[in-house]
């Protein structure tokens, strides 16, 4: 299996991004939570390593990511941000942390972006957080936007089912996009809307409009890192694809382990001092 080695390996900013959409060139971008796995994939040549809030889930076996902290996003940030050194590290804000109140939001962004040293963040919604999205990016905070299905709002929707079929949901994304490119968003990220939908937008942006399960006509995709090899094995939407199996990999290594230990095979005379 081949590693992509980026043709450019300038740093990669909000500003390169766009030059990326401008250029038709598609912008890869994954989770990561910890130092040790981005700086894999920041080796691998990944565009965009999202400190997502769903860290909850995956990290801190949650059902949804509405208990992630502040503090706790900083903490993932800050370790993802030593493994870094070419792709754009964005940063999730957390539920609770910017919704209602624009000055909370300014000084959690803040909190985020001194403490942690990630170059962006990712907030979810359109119109109803455009206040608080307006006063992050007066401060010179670079904010990305997050439509379609926004898992934070999860106890409103009551389902993880795609969202904006209906016209009226799909008029109202359309248009909060574009309020969110007015504001002076970088970048948008569309989760689980039909892809005409998705094309549409990404069409009429100039921003970079990323997609998970948002069809092939965005700018770029992102994945959750556990989903895409195979470690988050009960989960299996129709837009994922698999490309390892880690998860079982890893428990046949440490049943080799514990046979290994326990039959004194290991250590043997050569890994003993």
């Amino acid at each position: 299996m081949s590693t992509y080695t980026a043709l450019d390996s300038r740093k990669v900013t909000t500003r390169r991004l766009t030059e990326m959409k401008a250029k038709g060139e598609k912008i890869a971008m994954l989770t990561a939570y910890d130092y040790s796995m981005a700086k894999l994939i920041n080796e691998a040549g990944m565009d965009v390593i999202l400190v997502g809030d769903s860290a909850s889930n995956v990290m801190a076996g949650n059902t949804t990511t509405l208990p992630m902290t502040l503090d706790q996003m900083i903490y993932h940030a800050k370790s993802v941000m030593k493994g870094t050194n070419r792709a754009l590290v964005v940063c999730d804000m957390p539920f609770g942390t910017y919704q209602g109140n624009p000055l909370e939001a300014l000084s959690s962004a803040i909190r985020i972006m001194k403490e942690s040293h990630a170059e962006a963040v990712k907030m979810e919604g359109g119109e109803e957080i455009i206040e608080s999205i307006q006063r992050i990016l007066s401060a010179g905070i670079p904010v990305m936007g997050h439509l379609g299905l926004t898992p934070q709002s999860i106890n409103k929707f009551g389902t993880y089912n795609v969202r904006a079929r209906e016209e009226a949901e799909a008029a109202k994304l359309l248009k909060d996009a574009h309020l969110l490119e007015d504001a002076g968003c970088f970048a948008l990220v569309l989760e689980k809307i039909p892809a005409d939908l998705a094309t549409r937008v990404a069409s009429e942006l100039a921003i970079p409009v990323i997609g998970i399960g948002a069809g092939g006509g965005c700018d770029g995709q992102v994945l959750v890192m556990h989903d895409m090899l195979g470690i988050n094995e009960g989960f299996s939407p129709r837009f994922l694809r698999r490309y390892a199996d880690l998860g079982n990999t890893i428990k046949d290594a440490v049943g080799s382990y514990i046979t290994d230990v326990k039959s004194s095979d290991f250590p043997n005379e050569q890994e003993q001092y």
